[in-house]
């Protein structure tokens, strides 16, 4: 990184307004030689000047330089081989993203992004594990924020399962937040990457996030809502998406969880309903063998009766089930989920199932 990119990632003007400028004029130092040595008016008004003349500081240019090699950031700029692809599908890409790890499995295979609550219920967490799992285990590569909740849930499962996995920082990356992330951050540094469009040094402002879930939805083919209130920055994201003309996907939940309002009417609002990871496989064209699907869905079947056969009127407890029915866990949500899109069964709060309706 040079010192014409570093006095750039310096300029306070808006990402969209940066591309542009590379793009009339190729390279920061074309634009630091017209801009700020010539200051040719007949390529930039006063306001442009102005911005691009005062972040230039030989100090503060040494100062990040300083902390990329302190901190062993490394960067890389809008125009090099390397830099992710489906970012460069957008107008308001960042020009230079900071990193740790290996950005290069961005570029390899499909990304899917992982969003949801801080506040989140013991029945968004299993369900990110279960999901986060299964597209670890077809080589899939998970996006997401390292937020509390539902992002490190998202990337503690692939980690575990041995997949790639990235988090897109709202702050500078010598700045861990949330600061319980320390671990993680660290073996997502080892095992993925750590990416963000902030200099070194930068504290997690709020006013960062919205600016950080634009790149999460745009690194992803996919955005999956998991577990969402009303107010959730995840809707944020999911906004974002489709506005990308992305596909999302959100995960339902109890009409009574506050957690699962965001979801439910991104749902009624005609995002994609998730009920199992074979509805990720299918808009991915991920090929499933039709022998497979038929065996789950007969077992399925069954076992949907056998949970329907003790689920009454009455609130039952997702671990009675567990150890009434003795099916697996993975497997048991996986069937729940089939039985609340049939409206078959509820979940309440707190990971609780009644019956809402008698089958004919």
């Amino acid at each position: 990184m040079n010192d014409y990119d570093i006095w750039f990632s310096l300029v306070k003007l808006s990402p969209k307004i940066k591309l542009k400028l590379i793009n009339d004029f190729h390279n920061t130092q074309q634009i630091w030689y017209y801009g700020v040595r010539n200051k040719k008016t007949e390529y930039f008004n006063n306001t442009l000047i102005n911005a691009l003349t005062h972040a230039w500081s030989d100090k503060e240019i040494d100062n990040v330089r300083r902390n990329l090699e302190t901190n062993e950031i490394k960067s890389i700029q809008y125009y090099e081989d390397g830099y992710p692809q489906k970012l460069k599908n957008y107008d308001d890409a960042p020009y230079t993203l900071f990193y740790k790890g290996n950005i290069m499995p961005l570029n390899e295979g499909y990304n899917i992004s992982v969003v949801g609550s801080r506040k989140y219920s013991n029945y968004g967490k299993d369900v990110t594990k279960i999901i986060c799992s299964d597209l670890c285990a077809s080589k899939v590569n998970i996006i997401s924020g390292m937020a509390k909740g539902i992002d490190t849930f998202a990337h503690e499962s692939c980690l575990t399962n041995d997949g790639y996995t990235c988090a897109v920082l709202g702050s500078g990356l010598d700045v861990i937040y949330p600061k319980e992330n320390y671990r993680i951050f660290n073996e997502i540094v080892q095992n993925g990457a750590v990416i963000s469009e902030f200099l070194p040094g930068t504290p997690p402002y709020a006013y960062n996030f919205p600016q950080r879930n634009r790149i999460i939805s745009a690194l992803g083919d996919i955005i999956i809502v998991i577990e969402a209130g009303e107010k959730s920055g995840s809707l944020i994201t999911a906004n974002l998406a489709l506005e990308q003309g992305k596909d999302v996907m959100a995960v339902p939940g109890s009409i009574f969880s506050f957690e699962s309002k965001g979801t439910n009417k991104l749902i009624k609002d005609g995002a994609f309903p998730l009920t199992s990871s074979n509805d990720i496989f299918e808009i991915l064209g991920i090929d499933i063998k039709t022998k497979k699907n038929t065996t789950v869905r007969s077992l399925n079947s069954k076992l949907s009766e056998k949970i329907y056969s003790i689920i009454s009127d009455s609130p039952l407890h997702i671990n009675d089930i567990i150890r009434i029915t003795s099916i697996d866990i993975k497997q048991l949500y996986e069937v729940l989920f089939e039985m609340q899109i049939k409206n078959e069964v509820l979940c309440l709060a707190g990971n609780y199932y009644v019956r809402v309706n008698d089958k004919i």
